[in-house]
């Protein structure tokens, strides 16, 4: 039983090319691929908006882009404003994910800790050579603060690298966790609920279904802050190739 509600997590492959050049090595097509490339045609679709008059969906797209570039503003300033395409599509990326994996028997690529430690990683690396290429050596000034002791400099430039390096566990871990455990949540409520029904307990099976509503409503609500919160704090890492702290 417990397996069960961890099989949602699988990644299943759809589509295997084996050639005689690779050898042992095998590239597969994936389900974990096929929603990244659904979401990346949703993404290019929704963007398609032209009308001078905007419709609805318009709208909405227009109000993430406006949110989303207040926050590259308030936390880059002008010369950070290179960066808001990249964050804007970011965020759109991750929320697209989260919000399809709430629907039934659609896998969710950013449960995996591979896909989101992977997100970070390429942040922190690209953050890193943006920062050494602006700054050239006054870059590595971040692993010392200013003002202290020259004595302890060794202990206080490799507690500052571990915790620079530690950014992108963080950040992916944190969006990884967050949406594991939601889902499981959701799938073990679901599956106590339908037990319920199944053994003609379908009066006691009302507050069980009541608080699937609210998980449901609450899952929403975190697939959009999760998202926000992972580009929030990607914005605020970018901060360190526009001005040194």
């Amino acid at each position: 039983m417990t397996a069960a509600y961890f099989d949602q997590f699988n990644i299943v492959s759809l589509i295997t090319i084996r050639t005689p050049f690779l050898g042992d090595f095998a590239v597969s097509f994936t389900n974990s691929s096929l929603m990244m490339l659904s979401v990346i045609t949703v993404f290019w679709l929704l963007f398609k908006g032209e009308r001078i008059i905007p419709t609805r969906w318009q709208l909405i797209m227009e109000l993430i882009h406006s949110v989303i570039r207040t926050m590259v503003r308030d936390n880059l300033g002008k010369e950070g404003a290179k960066y808001f395409p990249f964050v804007l599509c970011l965020f759109i990326f991750i929320v697209l994910l989260n919000v399809f994996g709430l629907f039934p028997y659609v896998f969710t690529p950013t449960v995996h800790i591979i896909v989101t430690f992977g997100l970070s990683l390429s942040i922190l690396i690209g953050v890193t050579i943006i920062g050494l290429f602006n700054f050239k050596t006054n870059f590595m000034s971040l692993f010392m603060p200013g003002g202290a002791p020259l004595m302890l400099a060794p202990f206080l430039v490799l507690i500052e690298t571990i915790s620079y390096m530690s950014r992108a566990i963080s950040l992916g871990v944190r969006l990884a966790a967050n949406l594991s455990a939601g889902h499981l949540l959701f799938a073990i409520l679901s599956g106590f609920t339908f037990d319920m029904l199944t053994n003609g307990l379908a009066l006691l099976s009302i507050f069980p279904m009541l608080i699937m509503i609210f998980i449901t409503l609450l899952e929403m609500a975190v697939a959009v802050i999760q998202a926000y919160v992972f580009c929030l704090l990607t914005t605020i890492y970018l901060g360190d190739t526009v001005a040194l702290h």
